[in-house]
């Protein structure tokens, strides 16, 4: 059964609503819709422009803090100064005041504006191939992880997505706890925001990225397992399929990568030391 969809504007909830023509087994009908949000933020960084992501308007601030730590742009929180997040008629500009001088390196001394993301993308605005393909240092060593957590993480995680349970049209990533309770999610119409989302928000909120696991509901490709790896988690789950450039980047930093993750059934890829099995449930 689909979800009950919502009846009135829900503008700053990720979301609005429309009116549409629904066509169904030959009836018609005219129905309020709920439609995800993606506008336009700009993340600025000592007053230089360096990218335009497309991002579904909630948990700017988590975003912020987690996009600048994922891409290398501020090595710890503190040196994350201050975030404004800057309504614009175009869309929203994060305006944000760093300590490091990684910003000047990556927008170039010119100051020149990098490429527009597209929110399926997780390399836009890359213009050099070591910018492209970064290799994270190793996670730690992490906890194991019994199957019957991830069962548990995949059976609620449905619940835990409101955004989508509205639209069916955002991904969402979620961390969860070494017995499969979901302890957080973001979601987002990117994958890789969603992802930067819940990164921010676990740093602020002093989540130790070993004593747990990372659930995504697309696919592990590389730049989600960068971004994972850098952040220090240790074990990811992606309800889809991975890439192989993912699964060498996975192998390599020593992080557990799990694909095609679904109640029943999921491929270990990478470090299956981390995942105990339980009787009765297919690997």
């Amino acid at each position: 059964m689909l979800p009950k969809r919502p009846e009135t504007s829900a503008i700053g909830h990720g979301y609005v609503t429309r009116r549409v023509d629904r066509y169904r087994r030959g009836e018609h009908e005219q129905v309020s819709d709920a439609i995800t949000e993606e506008v336009p933020v700009a993340m600025v960084y000592n007053d230089v422009p360096f990218a335009v992501m497309m991002v579904t308007p909630l948990d700017l601030e988590d975003f912020a803090l987690g996009f600048s730590l994922s891409e290398g742009l501020v090595g710890t929180q503190a040196e994350l100064k201050s975030i404004e997040v800057r309504p614009r008629l175009e869309g929203v500009e994060l305006a944000m005041q760093v300590v490091s001088g990684t910003i000047e390196q990556r927008a170039g001394s010119g100051g020149e504006r990098l490429l527009p993301g597209r929110s399926g993308c997780g390399l836009c605005g890359a213009r050099m191939l070591e910018d492209a393909v970064r290799h994270p240092a190793a996670v730690g060593e992490g906890r194991r992880i019994e199957s019957a957590a991830l069962e548990r993480a995949l059976d609620a995680l449905r619940a835990a997505q409101p955004v989508n349970a509205a639209t069916g049209s955002v991904h969402a990533a979620a961390w969860c706890c070494i017995d499969g309770g979901i302890a957080m999610v973001r979601e987002d119409v990117g994958r890789h925001n969603a992802l930067d989302k819940l990164i921010g928000a676990m740093v602020k909120a002093n989540v130790d990225p070993e004593q747990g696991f990372l659930v995504v509901t697309s696919r592990a490709s590389y730049e989600m397992v960068t971004k994972a790896a850098s952040a220090g988690i240790t074990f990811m789950a992606a309800i889809s399929a991975p890439t192989a450039l993912a699964i060498h980047l996975a192998e390599s930093t020593h992080l557990t990568l799990v694909g095609f993750a679904r109640p029943g059934h999921y491929v270990v890829y990478t470090h299956p030391q981390r995942l105990l099995h339980t009787a009765g449930v297919r690997a």
